[in-house]
């Protein structure tokens, strides 16, 4: 981590891409169960690869990858290596973004999934944007999650994670209450398309 910390400048916006290890078996389980694991892994590295051409080199942020498992940070040719990376750590999603909220260098973050197919450019600018004006920053999933959350973390970091029904229609909810409840303001941005299983695909396909 002490790398990372050297490597940004203070206060620079930082986009912080979270990714499963693209291997059968670890990514997209619900997907897989639906399409088939070879289909799945393909959607998975298609998307994130995409992803990464978008977004990933802009110099209006700097752009990290956080992977898990740990032990994948020292693999090659899974993502590019001129992007930095980091290990994800232990614990729940909330836990695991927490830590990176607490520990990136400072300046406001964004943290994104890797297998959200319509996060464009435009949309990690608009996130930036709302940060300067919001103390914090949603993008809705269509399944009651979100792509996306940011923290400007000025003048504090705070837990906003606590008691989030993860992997249910509940996620947002839940931190949006949390969010208020701690006296924070939040931004929306476009609600997009979580993929999570074969009619999820199927629905963004035909609307593609």
């Amino acid at each position: 981590m002490a790398e990372i910390r050297r490597a940004f400048m203070p206060l620079h916006p930082q986009l912080v891409i979270m990714a499963k290890q693209p291997l059968i078996g670890r990514a997209k389980t619900r997907l897989a169960r639906d399409i088939g694991a070879v289909e799945a892994l393909r959607f998975v590295r298609v998307t994130g690869d995409t992803l990464l051409r978008r977004v990933a080199r802009n110099p209006r942020w700097r752009t990290l990858v956080a992977v898990t498992p740990d032990s994948a940070c020292a693999e090659k040719g899974f993502w590019p290596a001129d992007i930095p990376r980091i290990a994800q750590g232990a614990g729940d999603l909330g836990a695991r973004m927490g830590r990176l909220f607490r520990t990136l260098p400072q300046g406001p973050v964004l943290i994104i999934g890797s297998d959200i197919p319509d996060i464009t450019r435009r949309h990690i600018a608009e996130g930036f944007t709302a940060l300067r004006a919001h103390d914090t920053v949603l993008g809705p999933a269509e399944d009651g999650g979100y792509w996306l959350i940011g923290m400007k973390r000025r003048p504090r970091i705070v837990d906003i994670f606590e008691g989030v029904r993860w992997s249910s229609e509940h996620a947002m909810e839940d931190t949006m209450r949390n969010i208020t409840a701690r006296g924070m303001s939040c931004a929306l941005l476009d609600t997009l398309a979580d993929i999570d299983t074969g009619a999820d695909l199927a629905a963004w396909r035909g609307r593609a």
